[in-house]
């Protein structure tokens, strides 16, 4: 009986052992195989995509490009021969786009290209089949219109164009190079570049060019916005520890002289211009302020002009949802399977919902939130971001509660400040 019982527990004893181990292997497999995908995920995303290596890589190709003349730029000599422009980080990689921050003589700039390398855009077609000497000024001017039109829908009248490459255009009498006329072409197939230049002069509202060499930009370095950030925007970076805490008076002040500022923005962008200017994808990172806190856009890969966002909108659906174009929305005709070429929500609407509900939520304002005005302007804030019908069939309520937000903003700063 003794043994037979031993032999029973030793078999029991067998099986708990080999199960546990089975499970113990398992264990060790699935964690082998979650710290590999994650390091496999890290080394993608972050190591490969975004490296100080493969950025100073990419920088030495178009200097390279620059010295074997290939391609040109203002930025070229400072960049490659006179070591003016030094690589900073990397900031941002994704599909062939890169961002980079750089110190230019010791201010510090952002330089941008859609493609990681020059031999990636199309060639300029003129270039394959006539002379140099054969490149007039108004050829040019035609060929940059064409392109404009592709990309950003627009028709443009011929003074308009060489202000994108003015240095080159105005006054010029000898025959452009091809370096010159490949690395426009390059800078011309990108739709934010393109659009910046564009809009150098008429808006505050857009981040200014400052110069190129190939097919990268600089731009001006400004206080770029976060989620993450309890602020969306970095006003510490700004204006140092002075302003700091929730209910601290300068704060305050700031976050609503910048919501001010994206009113301002909203009301520029839709009448100022020969088309109404829509903002598809409104979030913080997209937009950046100021030493004097105006809100500027940086981020314009989403941003179309009425005609480009019709045609963009006229998608085919079976439902309401197939027509929502990231933050541009357009209703579905069921009898046609077609999405409305009008866009049923506003630049304000999103602003109101991503921004200022944020702002303005009783948590961030803290122990004023109580108060009648804040209230009020919660109550706008909250009809603003919410419309009880679509934008086209309540543009005069639309018009009315812009003017009643901007007036409730500028009462609350006049209230901070008492």
């Amino acid at each position: 009986m003794i043994t037979w019982r031993s032999c029973v527990f030793r078999r029991l004893g067998v099986k708990i052992f080999r199960k546990n181990t089975l499970l113990f292997a398992l264990f060790w497999f699935g964690f082998w195989i979650f710290m590999s995908a994650l390091m496999f995920v890290h080394r993608t995303i972050f190591s490969d995509h975004c490296t100080d290596e493969k950025s100073k890589r990419i920088l030495a190709r178009v200097c390279d490009g620059y010295k074997e003349g290939i391609l040109t730029g203002d930025l070229c000599e400072d960049l490659c021969i006179s070591k003016q422009v030094v690589y900073q980080r990397c900031l941002y990689y994704e599909k062939g786009k890169k961002v980079i921050q750089a110190d230019w003589h010791g201010i510090p700039i952002i330089l941008k290209s859609k493609l990681e390398n020059f031999s990636s855009y199309d060639n300029f077609g003129m270039l394959d089949y006539q002379e140099m000497q054969d490149v007039s000024t108004m050829d040019i001017v035609f060929y940059a219109a064409l392109e404009i039109k592709n990309l950003l829908g627009l028709e443009l009248i011929n003074t308009t164009v060489p202000k994108l490459w003015t240095k080159h255009l105005q006054g010029r009498v000898e025959p452009y190079s091809k370096a010159e006329l490949a690395t426009m072409w390059s800078l011309l197939q990108q739709e934010e570049y393109t659009f910046f230049k564009i809009l150098q002069d008429l808006s505050k509202h857009v981040v200014k060019v400052l110069g190129s060499c190939g097919h990268f930009y600089a731009v001006e370095y400004l206080i770029a916005g976060h989620a993450w950030n309890q602020n969306l925007f970095s006003l510490e970076e700004l204006f140092g520890s002075s302003v700091t805490g929730h209910n601290n008076k300068a704060l305050r002040g700031a976050i609503h002289t910048i919501a001010l500022s994206f009113l301002d923005m909203v009301k520029h962008f839709e009448n100022d211009f020969s088309y109404h200017l829509h903002l598809c994808d409104i979030k913080p990172e997209n937009f950046a302020i100021r030493k004097d806190l105006t809100v500027v856009a940086i981020d314009v890969d989403m941003a179309f002009f009425e005609p480009k966002m019709r045609d963009i909108l006229q998608q085919n659906c079976t439902n309401d949802e197939d027509c929502n174009f990231f933050d541009c929305f357009s209703k579905c005709d069921m009898q046609t399977n077609k999405c409305g070429a009008k866009r049923i929500n506003s630049n304000l609407q999103v602003i109101c919902d991503k921004m200022f509900r944020h702002w303005f939520s009783p948590s961030l304002i803290g122990s004023r939130a109580s108060l009648p005005l804040q209230v009020e302007l919660q109550k706008a804030v909250q009809k603003c971001a919410v419309p009880t019908e679509e934008y086209p069939k309540n543009k005069k309520d639309h018009r009315t509660l812009f003017s009643q937000l901007y007036g409730l903003l500028q009462a609350s700063q006049r209230q901070l400040q008492e």
